[in-house]
């Protein structure tokens, strides 16, 4: 099964969103890091009241976690799910 090509193409479409968009994400994350650490006058700018750069930033990442989540769950619906289920069927049909 693993050397089908319905398999390999499974595969490449998961590890072609995924891998990219992990990368995008940790290059996210380090960002706020770094400015968090070394950029703090700037994170410290306030925006409205007591809110400041900072605090949008942190909460960003919570967003964009989501958001990734979201984009990850229509994109193995529409990419990823049809190929999954024809090659369970076919595996469950071989037993």
């Amino acid at each position: 099964m693993q050397e089908s090509n319905e398999f390999q193409e499974l595969k490449r479409r998961f590890r072609a969103w995924t891998f990219p968009m992990t990368v995008a994400f940790l290059a996210w994350y380090l960002l706020y890091v770094v400015m968090s650490g070394w950029a703090r006058g700037f994170m410290a700018v306030k925006v409205l009241g007591d809110i400041n750069i900072g605090l949008i930033f942190g909460l960003l990442q919570f967003v964009s976690t989501f958001l990734i989540a979201w984009a990850y769950a229509r994109h193995a619906e529409k990419k990823l799910d049809p190929i999954a289920d024809k090659l369970r069927h076919e595996v469950e049909e071989k037993l």
